[in-house]
């Protein structure tokens, strides 16, 4: 499922490079060059592909999480901003006051990598994973008719291909006090970090051996690492 996709427009990747250049921003997740993952394509249909993400705000001091899916909207703007909503009873609402930044991880497929599987030797077991962070600070919108409106294009998304989808039809009274209950919040995508550690940095006959094994897994985890490791052998 491809959920809401919009186009890419031309210009994000040279101002996506000149908005981190321009604001001296450094690395903040370890990334060796094999696992290096900048493709804006790529990037975009692994978040849209693995949309429930953990986003990571600092409250008096101390990290604070929460898990949820999120939208990643390119229609307002060429680097895109992520849309989503939390219970209003989640405090982490009150640390999106469009000052402060905020991390957004989104997961993708990982599984333990037996060194049985490689040719070469001696070897080590490792874990492959694909992981992308965005960084960017959240704001609420307090608008009940937008809040509305995200939360039937959340339904939209997640119903898609289903053999009968839920309408989401709702009786006005029940809807409305449903939205009073939650906080609807935007981020503008000010930097993003993609991360497949998939083994590029070894032999291709390691990787083909990799790809082997995972795909004969029984985990469907570990079926979809396998998937992704093959789509990006060196």
């Amino acid at each position: 499922m491809q959920p809401d996709r919009v186009p890419l427009r031309g210009p994000r990747r040279l101002i996506l490079r000149v908005s981190w250049q321009q604001r001296g921003l450094i690395q903040t997740m370890y990334i060796p060059k094999s696992f290096e993952i900048s493709d804006e394509f790529v990037l975009d249909d692994f978040m849209t592909s693995n949309s429930f993400a953990t986003l990571i705000s600092t409250m008096h001091g101390t990290p604070f999480a929460t898990h949820l899916p999120l939208i990643v909207d390119r229609t307002e703007s060429p680097q895109g901003i992520l849309l989503g909503h939390v219970a209003r009873a989640n405090p982490h609402w009150r640390a999106f006051d469009g000052k402060q930044e905020a991390l957004a991880i989104f997961h993708g497929p990982h599984a333990y990598i037996s060194p049985s599987w490689y040719t070469t030797s001696p070897a080590v077991p490792t874990w492959n994973y694909a992981v992308v962070h965005v960084y960017g600070v959240p704001r609420v919108v307090d608008d009940i008719g937008w809040l509305s409106h995200l939360v039937d294009r959340l339904v939209t998304i997640y119903e898609a291909g289903r053999s009968q989808p839920w309408p989401g039809v709702l009786p006005a009274e029940f809807k409305s006090n449903l939205l009073k209950a939650i906080v609807g919040f935007v981020m503008p995508v000010e930097r993003v970090e993609g991360k497949f550690k998939l083994g590029q940095n070894r032999p291709v006959e390691d990787q083909q051996g990799v790809v082997r094994h995972l795909e004969a897994s029984t985990d469907p985890v570990a079926q979809a690492l396998g998937v992704l490791t093959k789509n990006h052998m060196s």
